[in-house]
């Protein structure tokens, strides 16, 4: 089994290493229980996000260049099915109903968190992730069985869980196919 990958977002370095720490005594030997990548800057990492796929990822409330939630509103967007936590020094019922609503965050982590709790919460989170994609694909497989969808349909379904946006084509305004805003007929 693939190691599960984790994005964690903050604008403290500090938080982010002591993330890190917490999360590499997390043991499924031989091999190490997480791939972790971690970014400062919240626009960073939607670009990241664009790139490859996460399982799962947690950000700081409180950041410069915008809030969590937004973050994470962006970030289920280009990713739907990663499993979105929101990790924060303040303690907003607002906030953090606003956030599961908004972004649908799966869980909220109170600042300073408790390390087994933490654990945890990202343990659970990638078990029901996994559970969850594992009956969408089930759901995927009746539907083509029924003739309701099609074996194209499926697969193109299939890819997209496992590299997000790898389905979506950016058509130029003469038909030609963008990539990153470069014309490939060009």
């Amino acid at each position: 089994m693939l190691a599960p990958k984790l994005l964690l977002v903050d604008d403290e370095p500090s938080i982010l290493s002591a993330l890190v720490r917490q999360l590499r005594l997390v043991n499924r030997s031989p091999h190490p229980a997480y791939k972790v990548e971690t970014m400062t800057s919240s626009l960073a990492a939607l670009k990241r996000a664009e790139e490859t796929a996460f399982d799962l990822v947690i950000s700081d409330y409180r950041m410069p260049e915008m809030d969590g939630v937004v973050f994470l509103r962006h970030f289920r967007e280009i990713q739907p099915n990663a499993v979105r936590m929101v990790l924060s020094g303040m303690a907003d019922m607002k906030a953090m109903v606003g956030a599961i609503n908004e972004a649908g965050i799966a869980r909220f982590i109170a600042k300073p968190w408790n390390d087994a709790e933490l654990t945890f919460a990202v343990e659970t989170a990638l078990k029901e992730r996994e559970l969850l994609l594992e009956n969408q694909r089930l759901a995927d497989e009746l539907r083509q069985m029924r003739g309701l969808m099609s074996r194209q349909e499926a697969e193109l379904r299939r890819l997209e869980r496992e590299c997000p946006g790898i389905t979506k084509v950016n058509w130029g305004p003469d038909g030609s196919v963008m990539l990153d805003g470069i014309d490939i007929d060009s």
